[in-house]
């Protein structure tokens, strides 16, 4: 008798200003999971919140729009209470039918009839990387690949991740954070603090990703618009000095016992690894292992075990490093939980390069996913 195939959900999209760079991570994975082994349930999240069954999913791979017509047919599905759900041990997610912010249940079609088994969540940035949608599955009591939603959120929040990185011991550059009620009350206040490092410094939006809002301030003229461009993007704004380094990656894989990949090197083709470094213009390059001497090797790959314990990390996560050119201090610039999946991306090519390929990726973060999901209900 064949034996049942592991039903995997991959939820994808979203209305972060990542949108696009979650259906690139799904569509690679959505390539490179095996079928033999997963039946894949695609599941889609449209910019506006709107949850797409198997179907109207692909169609936004596709790079369609949804049209009205069928947002209004998803409603009167989900009012009609269609009996759906993803579940697992026979937990099913409630339905809040009806509007545009039903979640999962009633608005997904036939699509699940059939419990799923585990959520690969292939979201990046808010609602979706930072402990909403981990919390969300949580309540279910479905197993998902990724952090829970406590390091979930310290790894979304990058001023909070420096915070608790630094009470660990953990070098990170300076910065300060300013907030957008205060930026409207007292802009002068605020610009102050902001150039406390001096220039160039860059600006960064909290809770963000993908180089998405970030900008370099050369100078005290181009500092205004750069924290409103970050602002843009989240109410909390990161203002981070300059550090002239070489920019580190080094992938984590495990739960209680995380494994680090070799590291690798970003060489931007811009002036510093912006969004359209990452993903346009195609002239980005990387160096993978990077080329370190063995020692700073050795010590990258610890302090992003370490980075990744300190956060409460679980399945995987890609850590940032800057080795500074002169004297190589090495310096942690973020951590990522749910990191690119593209076919560009860091997180897959250091585990290849490493000895780990993409197929044997994906299955080994599924049962990671299951193991904690197992490990969590033992003490239901």
């Amino acid at each position: 008798m064949s034996r049942r195939k592991i039903r995997v959900g991959v939820i994808f999209g979203g209305r972060s200003g990542e949108h696009e760079v979650s259906l690139m991570s799904a569509t690679s994975v959505l390539n490179a999971i095996d079928k033999e082994k997963y039946d894949v349930v695609p599941i889609g999240i449209t910019k506006t919140g709107r949850w797409l069954p198997a179907a109207r999913a692909e169609q936004l791979l596709s790079g369609e729009t949804p049209s009205a017509l069928q947002d209004a047919q998803l409603d009167e599905a989900a009012a009609e209470g269609m009996s759906q759900s993803v579940a697992a041990s026979g937990a099913a997610l409630a339905s809040v039918s009806g509007n545009s912010a039903s979640i999962v249940a009633g608005s997904l079609g036939g699509a699940l009839r059939e419990p799923l088994d585990v959520i690969f969540p292939v979201l990046h940035g808010p609602n979706g990387e930072d402990g909403t949608v981990q919390g969300f599955l949580d309540l279910a009591n479905v197993p998902y690949v990724g952090a829970g939603v406590l390091g979930s959120a310290l790894g979304m929040d990058k001023v909070k991740m420096k915070e608790v990185l630094r009470y660990h011991g953990m070098p990170v550059a300076d910065w300060v954070s300013l907030r957008r009620w205060r930026w409207r009350e007292d802009r002068d206040a605020c610009l102050r603090e902001a150039s406390r490092f001096g220039f160039p410094c860059f600006v960064k939006p909290a809770n963000m990703g993908s180089s998405v809002g970030v900008s370099k301030a050369h100078d005290a003229g181009e500092l205004p618009a750069a924290i409103e461009e970050a602002l843009r993007h989240d109410e909390k704004v990161l203002v981070e000095e300059f550090v002239d380094g070489r920019e580190i990656e080094v992938a984590v894989l495990g739960n209680h016992k995380p494994e680090a990949s070799v590291p690798g090197e970003i060489v931007p083709s811009n002036e510093f690894y912006d969004y359209n470094a990452k993903y346009l213009d195609g002239k980005s390059t990387e160096r993978i292992p990077a080329p370190l001497p063995p020692e700073l090797t050795e010590r990258v790959r610890a302090m992003a075990i370490q980075a990744f314990t300190a956060l409460e990390c679980a399945g995987m996560a890609r850590v940032d490093f800057f080795v500074t050119r002169l004297g190589s201090e090495i310096l942690l610039n973020e951590i990522n939980t749910l990191p690119g999946f593209t076919p560009i991306s860091m997180y897959p090519k250091l585990w290849a390069a490493s000895g780990l390929p993409y197929p044997q990726l994906i299955d080994r973060l599924i049962q990671l996913a299951i193991e904690r999901w197992e490990e969590r209900n033992e003490q239901r």
